[in-house]
């Protein structure tokens, strides 16, 4: 595993947005929330090998075993405090490091493929909808509003999960109505907008490295026509997604897949697979965030080769309970929906759904 070359002082990178160590408001809020969410987890687990006479035994003590190394980390929060950081970020991967060990390696599967093919089936009226939008600014204001409304897509996140459950209709125009309206929470947006507009001293990217989130309408509806229209201004694109599989987020294998049947879908794309001006890497990671000091050499030395000058991380585990704060050498654009009302309000924000769009260019 290697630093991302993107890092302009990997030595002092720091990717956790807060330290559940020092931050006792932040603890006595995550600790309750993961000992919640643990219940579902195990239910999900369970589910996923129902026809598995065992998977209810190793459920159960895929359970106990995370509670207790959560109450573990809870205990020494005194002795670590100053000395070592407890981001949300190990919490998220302790609950797939527990669920591996139980013998469940991808509980949302099913789930996933369920979400993917109704998602492509739904990606050409998506792309004629974005299509259909003559003025620029306006579409790559849809694009971003888009890839945001696919981020509610996630099962890790207890609101989201429970609109999905309660209504199997809800997709990506009923999340466009649910998102915050603008101005946002963190709203750089038409900064982002500004740098689009193509002039001598502003040309097209060379090359974008998306890290992307979520299966289904997130990545299919929401992450590929952004892609799309970056590849039409000739910015070759990597897409990045986990090498393992976390939650409902989609894995680099599935997500070569994905691109695959979608290609078929858009001439655009098909165009750019077939000619390696898109390309899928894995990102090293096992769980729902985002280390830039764990990533593979391949997909560093691809960073380099291709003079990597855009970067963008969607979701709430890579783009706000990590690397929010985090600064790279390269254009950057941070986008990810908050489904949490704690903290949409520890940020500052004051409704569910608050958006983070945070662009930041080269300083």
């Amino acid at each position: 595993m290697h630093s991302c070359v993107l890092l302009p002082d990997a030595a002092n990178y720091q990717p956790d947005t807060l330290d559940l160590n020092t931050d006792a408001k932040a603890a006595a809020y995550w600790f309750p929330c993961f000992r919640d969410m643990v219940i579902k987890f195990a239910k999900q687990a369970a589910k996923s090998q129902a026809e598995d006479a065992t998977a209810e035994q190793r459920a159960e003590q895929f359970k106990t075993a995370y509670l207790q190394q959560l109450d573990y980390h809870q205990s020494n929060i005194a002795g670590n405090s100053g000395r070592v950081i407890l981001g949300t970020s190990e919490l998220l991967k302790l609950n797939e490091t527990m669920l591996r060990r139980f013998g469940f390696t991808d509980p949302w599967r099913s789930q996933k493929q369920l979400e993917n093919a109704s998602a492509k089936a739904r990606l050409k009226l998506r792309l004629e909808e974005i299509d259909a939008i003559e003025n620029q600014d306006d579409k790559w204001t849809e694009l971003v509003r888009g890839v945001l409304a696919g981020n509610m897509f996630d099962w890790g996140a207890q609101a989201i999960s429970n609109i999905l459950e309660q209504d199997s209709s809800f997709g990506l125009h009923a999340a466009l109505d649910r998102i915050e309206k603008r101005p946002w929470l963190l709203d750089n947006l038409d900064n982002w907008l500004k740098r689009l507009r193509i002039s001598s001293d502003q040309p097209p990217h060379k090359c974008a490295v998306v890290f992307v989130d979520n299966s289904g309408v997130d990545v299919v509806l929401g992450v590929l026509p952004f892609v799309r229209e970056l590849l039409k201004r000739g910015t070759k694109v990597l897409l990045c997604a986990n090498s393992e599989p976390s939650l409902n987020d989609v894995t680099s294998q599935e997500l070569s897949a994905l691109l695959e049947e979608c290609a078929c879908e858009c001439a655009v794309l098909s165009s750019a697979w077939s000619t390696s001006r898109l390309l899928v890497y894995a990102n090293g990671q096992s769980g729902p965030c985002l280390d830039m000091r764990t990533l593979p050499r391949e997909l560093c030395d691809a960073m380099a080769a291709n003079e990597t000058d855009l970067l963008v991380i969607e979701g709430m585990g890579r783009a706000l309970h990590t690397n929010l704060n985090a600064q790279f050498s390269c254009e950057t654009l941070k986008l990810a929906v908050i489904k949490n009302r704690w903290l949409a309000k520890y940020l500052g924000g004051d409704e569910m759904f608050a958006v983070i769009c945070k662009y930041e260019a080269i300083s």
